[in-house]
Order: C-alpha cells, then structure tokens, then sequence
C-alpha cells in the first residue's frame, strides 16, 4: 500500500474594527509536509503515521482571539486529522479531522487578550488509509491546503 498525503499550509489574519494594534503574522514553521502511509499490519489496515515536524506561531492580540482550521482538498480519498500540542497560549480544541470544503473549525481557543508576543504551538499531523479506501498509485495524492486563520472570539 503507498498512500501519499501533501498538506500545504496557508495562514490568514482577520482583524476586527475594534483592534488597532496589528496582530503581525501567523507563521508555520517547518514548510510543507508530505506523509506517506507505506506499511500494515497483516491481515490489518495500514498503519497511520503522525507527523510533528511543523509549528504555527502566532502573536497575542488586544482582542480576545482564536485560531481556525480549515482543509481544502478536492476528490479527497484518505483521512487526515491535525492536533494542536505544547500550546504556549490558548486552548487547543480536540484533534480535528481535514475534510475538503469543511467550515472553519476553532483550533485554539480562549488567546488572551495583553502586550504582544510571540507564541507557538506543534502541528501534529496524523495520516491514515484502510485498504478499501485504494492507493496513491491507482487514485493519485491527496493535496490538503490547510488554512490557519487568526479571528476575534
């Protein structure tokens, strides 16, 4: 089985009227990830593979903030969830699962409001495929554009 998961990433920042101070950019740190489901388990599914090399930083506002997921990924075939870890402000939501054309899910919520600074999270990716689902070198990629947005709570 070779299942192969891009996942570009893309960050936004929306600034409310009331917020004078510029937030500055949300920044992923690490470039794009590719995850390649490669192994099983006999007589099994193929094993998922989790991925952590990447991080979103992202500044204190004004505002009470949070951020937004959201996955865009036309003739999607295999599963991909994302998980924020090791949050330095904010709340991370449970892990959310990547699905094309989804609505913006809140990822981390409750950013305080106070003096600007710079905090970061980890991105852990986890990729996954049954067999019934099929394989890269009959169906092609999936190609996620995952978009990180920065909104007024």
């Amino acid at each position: 089985m070779n299942v192969r998961i891009t996942i570009l990433c893309l960050t936004l920042v929306r600034l409310s009227s009331g917020d004078s101070q510029a937030q500055g950019p949300v920044t992923i740190r690490g470039g794009n990830v590719a995850i390649s489901i490669t192994t099983g388990v006999p007589e099994g599914q193929p094993l998922p593979v989790v991925n952590t090399i990447t991080s979103l930083n992202y500044r204190r506002s004004v505002l009470p903030t949070k951020i937004t997921v959201s996955s865009s990924c036309p003739a999607q075939k295999f599963s991909l969830k994302v998980l924020a870890t090791s949050v330095t402000l904010g709340i991370p939501s449970p892990e959310v699962t990547l699905v094309n054309g989804m609505f913006a899910a809140d990822f981390i919520t409750n950013i305080p409001p106070g003096i600007p600074r710079r905090e970061r999270c980890t991105l852990r990716y986890t990729g996954s495929a049954t067999y019934s689902q099929g394989n890269s070198l009959e169906l092609g990629n999936d190609t996620h554009v995952v978009t990180y947005t920065v909104v007024a709570q």
